[in-house]
Formats: C-alpha cells, structure tokens, sequence
C-alpha cells in the first residue's frame, strides 16, 4: 500500500474512534440538562441522583473525546497537506470558530458546573450545563458546516493566481443543503446513542435490583428511580429515532440531487431503473479495473418500487445506476441530478477531463454500512418500545440471561449505528475528498513516505486501544457503583465537601 491509502486507513481509524464519544457528548448532556431541571422543578432527589450518576459518564466520555480528537488536526497539516493549502480558506473558518466558540463553552462552563455544586445558585448552575450542551451542540454543527461543505462545495471560487478555493460566502456554506439536512440527523441519532445509554444501564439496575426490592422493602427506592430513568431513556430513543429517520428521508433527496452515484452505489443499482427496488441484502461482483470495470448483482432479496419512494418519493421514477453515472462523467465530467454543477466544480470540469478518475466509490462497502446503519438503529428504537410496554402502569421486567444481554448491548446500538453511518458518507464520497473538484489522490501530503504513515498509524491504533481499555474499565466500574448517595452540605463553607468533584 503507498502513501495515500495508508493517509486513509489512519484517517479513517483516528476518526470512527474518536466519533464514538462525540454522539454520546452530544446527547447525555441535553438529558442531564433535563434531568437536573426536572429535579429543580419538583425536589424529586431520584432525579438529582441520576444526574451525579450520568454526569460521571458524561465527564469520562468528554475527556476520552477531548484527547482522541486533538489528532485530527494534526492529520490535517501531516498527512493531507494539498487538501490544507486548497480547501484551508473554507475549511478553516468553521474549525476555527469551533474552537474559539463551541469548546470554549464546553469548556468553561462545565468546570463551572463540576464545581459549583452548592456555590452557584441553583438556577445559575442548571443554566451552566445548559450552556455545556449548547457548546457540544453547536460544535457538531460546524464541523458539519466544514463536512458538508466537502461533500457540496458552495460558497466558494477558484483562484487561480492562487491555485486555491476561497471562500466567497459563509452564508451559503451555513445554508448548504447538505448541512440542513444532515445536522438534524446527526443530533436525532446522538440523542438516541443517549437514549440507548439511560435505557441500557437502567434497564441492567432494574433487573439487578429487583430481587432485592422483593427481600427488603427499603430497596424498592431505588427500583423506582431506575425506572423513572429507564422509561425516560426509552421515550428519547424513539422519539429520537423518529426525528432521525425523518431528517434522514431529507438526507436522501439532497443525495439523490447532489451526490446520485453515492446513492446507486449504497443501492448496488447498476442500471437506471423505473421503480427502481430497495435491495435488503445482495452481492456485487466486478469485472476488469479502474474505468473499465463491470458491475453485476448476482444474488439479491429485493422489495420493489421502495428505492424511488425513498431517491424522489415516487414509486415510479426513475433512479441512475452506477454504469450509467460512470458514462456521464467520463463523457461530461461531474454533473448533480440536473445535469448542473456550482461555481467551484466548474472551474475544475476541463482539469478533471484529463484525469484518470474512476467516480465509483467502493460499491459493498457503500451497500452494507447503509443498511447496518439503519438495521442498528431501527432494532434500538424496537427495544425502546418494548421496554416502554414491559414498564408500564409500575411495572419491573422480570430480567433473565436474555434480557440483561439486550441492556447490555442496547447502547452500542446506535452508537455502532452513527459509526456505520459515517463510514457510508466518508467512502461513498469516494473519489473525491471534495466531491467533483478535488479528487483524494490529490489532495495527500507528498512528502509522507508509506513507512512513515504506517509507523504513526500502528503507533496511534496502540495508544488508542489503550484508551479505550481504560475508558470501558472506567465505565463499567461507575455503572457497578450505582447511584450515589446525596451528600448534604456542611454548615460553614470552609467544611463544605465537594460533593460533586471527581
């Protein structure tokens, strides 16, 4: 392998790990948010307790997210140093005010609401982790500015003297399509990562619990708190869910018109086809290399009329497949479903003619992280109503080997989900690191030798399975100690424990 796929591997690597924290970031936040201000309204010490218990959880998460995802800048200027200097005008201006405003809020003011536990006054503190999950929420908005933008570049122009893009309008950038359609969806399956993670572990405590409930009426208390946080858990994921798989209907038109070879790609539809069919599972064989390969579906379960409801919500339209794409651009250049293309791709349309650019993304790999994505987060959502029912009026599931299995593997459901998720955005943009101007071959660091990626590769895998043994370690031991006990303050300040410091 040279260079440039070892860049990819080690992007690719570096950054599906660092995503597992950022949905979780995201969406626990907003929930203990919410806890707390449930807590404040009612003087309920259930809700106060299972605020200290998940905000142990949330402060694990937040670290191990902050310290995996300080690499990805660094890759940036190391390993894809022609994508910096083109794109660094555009690109940078979203990563810079994710800095300076997004993590500066995180930042600050959840050190202000680790420690202000019985300083603040209590409205002052609840707005601090409102502010917190403001922060996270706002970051995953301009990265997926920056993001979205490589997948639409708007708002942008070629200079030519410069032989970089430039920035033309925020606006647009902040309008992009893309960015409408995917930021909704991004948060709606955070929240269920988050929903999945209240559910998963309350569900666990509830099965744990209940036995000892029956022997000791004293236990019944925490019974009823796990519950109230199980059920609250249960109703997130699927009102969650509900929000993401709407957002990601959206997410599928701007697909259809902007990105139509993603699209046949994640359907393996060869041919354009009226009514075309969604295809549940299927094999994909090729024939031949580069612009002369061949594509043939040799086994597939399908169900039909269901891709063109989902491309253009007609049953009866007619969606492109991949032969015909790849005839199109070897014969045109890149061209959306309209047959248009903005300023920043037009400018590359004569340059990219004389390239050898294949604009067929890995086919399987498209074809099945888009249906594990949604097989992952549809099943999340179904525990999610099931455990509704089996919680109803008072009620307690009884546990077993079967249902305790299911808590414990509930919330890496959507969080494999959002994974599965991204990995089919990033590959199905595949060739281009910025769709239809500026191909990935292009845009690596030329000075990286193959061995010099592979060391840093191996070395950054190391350090990262290492992190994540001690992240599992710390969270298994937080979700083993259950919820804490309510410390009241001391008399005097100088006596005062820090109740909620970890």
């Amino acid at each position: 392998m040279d260079a440039e796929v070892l860049s990819r591997w080690q992007f690719g690597i570096t950054t599906v790990y660092h995503f597992l924290f950022v949905p979780i970031t995201i969406g626990i936040t907003w929930l203990i948010a919410g806890m707390q201000t449930a807590w404040m309204r009612t003087r309920d010490d259930q809700w106060l307790r299972l605020v200290k218990f998940f905000a142990k959880l949330m402060l694990i998460n937040f670290a191990a997210g902050v310290v995996t995802g300080i690499v990805q800048e660094f890759q940036f200027g190391m390993n894809w140093s022609e994508y910096s200097r083109f794109v660094g005008d555009i690109f940078g201006a979203p990563l810079a005010l994710e800095a300076l405003i997004a993590f500066f809020m995180e930042s600050t003011f959840i050190g202000l609401w680790i420690f202000g536990w019985n300083r603040l006054p209590r409205a002052l503190h609840l707005a601090c982790i409102y502010l917190v999950a403001l922060g996270s929420t706002a970051s995953a908005a301009f990265i997926l500015s920056a993001n979205c933008w490589m997948q639409n570049p708007v708002g942008a122009v070629y200079n030519e003297a410069a032989g970089r893009a430039e920035l033309s309008s925020f606006t647009d950038v902040l309008t992009n399509p893309f960015f409408l359609a995917t930021f909704p969806h991004q948060i709606g399956a955070s929240l269920m990562v988050a929903g999945a993670l209240l559910l998963g572990v309350s569900g666990w405590w509830l099965a744990a619990k209940r036995r000892e409930a029956l022997a000791d009426a004293g236990g019944q208390a925490d019974v009823d708190t796990w519950r109230k946080s199980a059920r609250l858990g249960a109703w997130v994921l699927l009102f969650a869910g509900a929000a993401t798989l709407v957002s990601g209907d959206l997410q599928a038109q701007v697909e259809t018109q902007y990105q139509p070879m993603k699209l046949a790609a994640s359907e393996g539809l060869i041919e354009a086809e009226e009514g075309a069919p969604f295809s549940i599972v299927a094999i994909i064989t090729t024939e031949g290399e580069g612009a002369e390969t061949t594509y043939h579906k040799v086994l597939s379960i399908e169900v039909p009329y269901v891709l063109s409801v989902l491309a253009q919500h007609d049953p009866n339209a007619t969606v492109q497949g991949i032969q015909d794409l790849r005839q199109q651009y070897l014969d045109e250049g890149y061209r959306d479903n309209d047959g248009e293309v903005n300023q920043l791709q037009e400018a590359f349309a004569a340059e990219l003619r004389d390239m050898p650019v294949d604009p067929v993304p890995n086919v399987m790999v498209s074809f099945y992280s888009f249906r594990l994505m949604i097989a992952l987060g549809c099943l999340a959502i179904g525990i999610g109503a099931v455990m509704l029912w089996l919680t109803r009026a008072g009620r307690v599931p009884g546990g077993g080997r079967l249902y305790t299995a299911v808590m414990v593997c509930l919330p890496f459901l959507p969080l494999f989900a959002n994974s599965f998720g991204w990995i089919f955005t990033e590959m199905g943009r595949q060739p281009w690191i910025v769709y239809g101007v500026l191909p990935t071959a292009a845009g690596v660091s030329p000075g990286n030798s193959a061995l010099d990626v592979l060391l840093t590769m191996v070395l950054y895998t190391l350090i990262y399975a290492a992190v994540a043994v001690v992240v599992l370690k710390l969270f298994i031991r937080t979700i083993r100690e259950g919820l804490p006990e309510l410390v009241a303050p001391a008399a005097s300040d100088t006596d005062r424990p820090m109740s909620f410091a970890y």
